[in-house]
């Protein structure tokens, strides 16, 4: 009871009541399918004060992935999260930098080898043995090779890391690659892939309670993405959703195809290829998502993404 309290006032602190908390729970817990019952549980997992060891390792990527993290409003993922585990390591927020930020990589990994949650976002270069991206000197594929194997299980943010993304893009002369490609037999700890470019906050919260809440990683598709997040497609959970008949298209919402429009298919939606759950989460503190808004879907979380969904306005 003490801890909860504790907890209770530090998001006070930073003005999040315990009434937004719970309600914040209750969202985590639809996102994977858990139910009400499991609120409680969520709740107490992320006021535990036993925060796992977290080391964020950056490559060639857009900084589009912490970004998207860090800066949602709702529902206080920067605040939670950073509550919630033990941020190591990260470029993106950490003071330190040079030599004392190598440093700190390396005193993390010794001290909790085997313990810790690797997240990766980025491709990794390959091409000339990894030089055209490093990092302190050192090719990001090395420091990958050295750190990734050691963690407790690596979790790919963003599909530049989980398949390869816009930094694999034909012609690719760096030779980008995603973190399994890139290392082969060297990765034999587990891999979970939250892809999306980038993907949406909930969803690596969810893979981060998940873990919290059983103690194990989430169940995973065939191509290591977590269900609760990836097991239907766009087309399947969308309002706008429609098909063909005849060679002519029709809407399955009748007198609503005037509020909602008609399925953006034909105009190169690629929804019916893509597994996500935007639909159902929606961006901006759930106000929306691209296809509401009237753009098609480009695909961004299926791997090859972006020459198999390109050009994006050409239907499938």
């Amino acid at each position: 009871m003490r801890l909860t309290k504790v907890f209770d006032e530090r998001l006070e602190a930073k003005g999040v009541s315990r009434r937004d908390f719970i309600k914040f729970c209750g969202l985590v817990s639809a996102t994977m399918g858990l139910g009400p019952s499991f609120v409680p549980q969520i709740a107490e997992a992320l006021a535990s004060p036993q925060r796992p060891p977290v080391v964020w390792l950056s490559f060639s990527e857009c900084t589009g992935c912490p970004e998207s993290l860090l800066r949602t409003s709702y529902p206080w993922i920067d605040e939670l999260l950073l509550d919630v585990i033990s941020l190591e390591y990260t470029e993106t927020l950490m003071a330190a930098s040079g030599h004392q930020a190598e440093e700190a990589l390396q005193a993390t990994v010794k001290k909790h080898a085997g313990k810790f949650i690797c997240v990766v976002d980025g491709a990794i270069p390959t091409a000339e043995n990894g030089m055209y991206g490093t990092i302190g000197g050192r090719p990001m594929l090395e420091i990958a090779k050295e750190i990734c194997p050691k963690a407790l299980a690596n979790i790919c943010i963003g599909t530049c890391s989980s398949y390869g993304g816009v930094a694999a893009a034909a012609p690719n002369p760096s030779g980008a690659k995603d973190l399994e490609s890139a290392l082969g037999d060297v990765l034999k700890t587990p891999v979970v892939k939250v892809p999306g470019c980038p993907p949406n906050p909930i969803n690596f919260v969810g893979t981060v309670v998940n873990y919290l809440l059983f103690a194990k990683l989430p169940d995973l598709d065939d191509k290591k993405r977590p269900l609760f997040a990836y097991g239907q497609t766009i087309h399947d959970t969308c309002p706008r959703r429609g098909h063909y008949e005849a060679g002519e298209f029709v809407t399955e919402f009748g007198s609503r195809e005037a509020e909602l429009g008609y399925c953006l298919f034909q105009v190169g939606c690629k929804g019916p290829e893509t597994y996500n759950n935007c639909a159902i989460v929606k961006w901006n503190d759930g106000t929306s998502w691209p296809v509401q808004g009237g753009h098609p879907c480009i695909g961004c979380s299926e791997p090859d993404f972006w020459d198999k969904m390109s050009p994006f306005y050409q239907s499938l």
